[in-house]
């Protein structure tokens, strides 16, 4: 049986009299493509937020490799393998993808203190940052600051920063977000050949790519668990397409 690596038990977030998360219990499975879905307001953005100690829950707990980290600082998070993306990009701007990857790296090799010293001349690191900026399509920008970089380019940036902390669980926050449509296709390939052994948790509008990279999904509504299934059987649940799929939705909305 596939190991749980990721799970909510019984979920809340309350402010006021408003409940953008209200008892939202999900697993996630070791390896999984597991996608969150729903309409705008329907709490996916504060879900990640309590998932990675952003903000605290109201009520239910959450749970990594087995071990209870709901009242775990989001640092500590990081640490024990769950790394996320947001919908805006969080890259510094004068910084180059070279760069940008030996920092992640020399983070997670805990060699931060030393990095501008051996930047270049740690084997590790180097080693490391090559592999990844292969592996993104970011060879041939590697010492391009990130502000001069298309837009796709610092989304695929940021995905591989994120991968260079070797996480067990990657939570993508609508990693094509403002991405140009003719640049979509290399970040959907990109997403589709992560390693196997990390979990992955997609949280996205576009519709394409859910249905082209998710095994599992998950679908939430006015901040409840709406539905959760594979893939096949949201795409023709009939509950789906009326509250979600059905109001006008042309899959980039």
């Amino acid at each position: 049986m596939t190991a749980v690596v990721l799970e909510t038990r019984g979920l809340v977030k309350r402010y006021g009299g408003i409940t953008p998360t209200n008892d939202v219990s999900l697993q996630v499975l070791q390896g999984a493509r597991h996608a969150l879905i729903g309409p705008n307001g329907a709490g996916k953005t504060t879900l990640v937020n309590l998932l990675t100690g952003v903000v605290a829950p109201t009520a239910g707990s959450i749970w990594l490799d087995g071990d209870d980290i709901t009242r775990l600082a989001p640092h500590r998070r990081v640490r024990r393998g769950m790394v996320r993306t947001f919908q805006i990009n969080q890259l510094f701007p004068q910084l180059t993808p070279l760069t940008s990857l030996a920092l992640a790296v020399t983070a997670r090799l805990g060699r931060s203190a030393r990095f501008w010293q051996r930047l270049g001349r740690d084997a590790a690191v180097a080693d490391a940052c090559d592999t990844l900026l292969a592996q993104f399509h970011l060879d041939d920008v590697m010492n391009v600051p990130v502000a001069q970089l298309p837009y796709g380019k610092r989304r695929l940036l940021e995905i591989a920063t994120a991968l260079a902390g070797r996480p067990r669980v990657l939570l993508l926050d609508e990693p094509v977000a403002g991405v140009p449509e003719g640049e979509r296709q290399e970040i959907f390939d990109i997403i589709n050949a992560l390693p196997a052994d990390v979990s992955v948790l997609l949280i996205e509008h576009d519709m394409d790519l859910v249905f082209n990279f998710a095994g599992r999904v998950t679908v939430l509504v006015n901040g409840t668990l709406f539905a959760d299934g594979d893939v096949q059987a949201i795409a023709d649940d009939p509950r789906v397409k009326d509250v979600y799929l059905g109001q006008g939705h042309n899959g980039h909305g």
